[in-house]
């Protein structure tokens, strides 16, 4: 997504030089998120832009991974040969955190790419007993697609709840019903000792007997390919973009979930793998390399899910907050949660209620102020909550 949106942003902001698109895997430029959804469950073949990329006379390499880059000589290099560049931008996203020991067993699969999606679809097609590792995002929505087609579902988490690395404790606490509710086992504190074919081993000495065993357990930045570049990485092998999405050298750039950039707005440094930041952020790429200077990058961070039948949007970041507001009961079917720093709306959890989403995103975006009590009652529209 990132990739893509950036040449699309700089043919539609003016720039005429030559665009090349780089891309390691063979397929057409796709889209994630219909992979753990549509694709996933037979009822889509793929999810290729629908982008006529000739017309806009952008060049396509696919099917070469790219190794490494050497800005003072402003050329990459590549298993055919080193590509040289005017500009640069990095836009390699994330790639799946592996299980210790379950490389090379048979029957463990990971949910990040189109052959991912397509080894699992008929995993999913035999109605095989399916152990999930891991029930953060792409756990419960695979979890999902796997009741819908009517396989045994077991999900086993380390931490205490779902969405641990994700929520507080009393947010997540309601989405823990939804896998019973769904006919999925959530197992929680739970960790994984082995992996073997046919089974997963538990450190409690449950064995799970498992077909297919998929392992959700979070991403990191791709960007092993960088070690020797001397692009300055952060804390998490992210690449350290400025405000404008600039990296330590000049004439690179990096855009979506392969970096972090500096957010005014929260105060902190912000590491955003979800799709809407790979949306956004390369309208400021592009402005940057025709020339403009754009506005400081400095979104509101946006995501959503599908899981057991609910649509869960967030907007924000609520590290800093020193509030949280509920709107509605988090036992029924639609619910949200504000959380506020002094006073300010600074994210927003809608599950199943996309009116308060589209009112408090932008909400946020205004530095509005609430009232804790107004904003409390569901029946009141969110932005009735602004104090003068």
């Amino acid at each position: 997504m990132a990739g893509v949106q950036t040449a699309v942003a700089l043919r539609e902001q003016g720039f005429a030089g030559a665009v090349t698109l780089i891309g390691a895997e063979p397929h057409q430029p796709y889209d994630r998120p219909p992979l753990s959804k549509a694709v996933l469950l037979g009822k889509a073949e793929g999810s290729a832009f629908d982008i006529d990329f000739e017309a806009l006379g952008i060049e396509l390499s696919l099917g070469h991974e790219v190794t490494g880059v050497r800005p003072a000589d402003h050329a990459l290099d590549t298993a055919s040969g080193p590509v040289p560049y005017d500009t640069l931008v990095i836009a390699t996203g994330a790639q799946p955190i592996l299980l210790p020991g379950s490389s090379g067993v048979p029957g463990v699969h990971l949910l990040r790419t189109l052959d991912d999606a397509e080894r699992l679809r008929p995993v999913l097609a035999e109605q095989h007993r399916i152990v999930v590792v891991g029930a953060g995002w792409i756990g419960a929505e695979f979890a999902t697609a796997a009741r819908e087609a009517g396989c045994s579902v077991t999900v086993v988490e380390a931490a205490e709840r779902p969405l641990a690395g994700a929520l507080p404790a009393e947010v997540a606490a309601p989405m823990t019903s939804w896998y019973a509710d769904s006919g999925a086992e959530l197992r929680t504190s739970a960790r994984v000792e082995r992996v073997e074919p046919g089974s997963v081993l538990l450190d409690d000495g449950t064995r799970l007997p498992a077909d297919a065993v998929v392992v959700g357990i979070g991403a990191r930045p791709a960007t092993d390919w960088l070690a020797d570049s001397g692009i300055t990485l952060g804390a998490h092998r992210e690449v350290l973009a400025d405000d404008h999405l600039r990296t330590s050298h000049p004439d690179v750039y990096a855009v979506g979930d392969c970096s972090s950039f500096p957010s005014g707005r929260y105060g902190e440094r912000l590491l955003v793998h979800h799709w809407d930041n790979a949306l956004q952020g390369p309208r400021t790429v592009a402005a940057n390399i025709i020339g403009e200077t754009p506005s400081a990058y400095d979104p509101v961070p946006y995501f959503w899910s599908e899981q057991f039948g609910r649509f869960v949007q967030y907007a924000g970041h609520h590290a800093s907050a020193d509030e949280l507001v509920w709107r509605g009961d988090p036992s029924g079917a639609a619910w949200t949660v504000c959380w506020l720093r002094r006073g300010a709306l600074v994210a927003v959890l809608a599950v199943g209620r996309p009116r308060d989403l589209a009112q408090g995103r932008k909400l946020i975006e205004a530095g509005a102020r609430l009232s804790p009590e107004t904003a409390s009652d569901p029946a009141v529209p969110l932005k009735k909550a602004v104090l003068p």
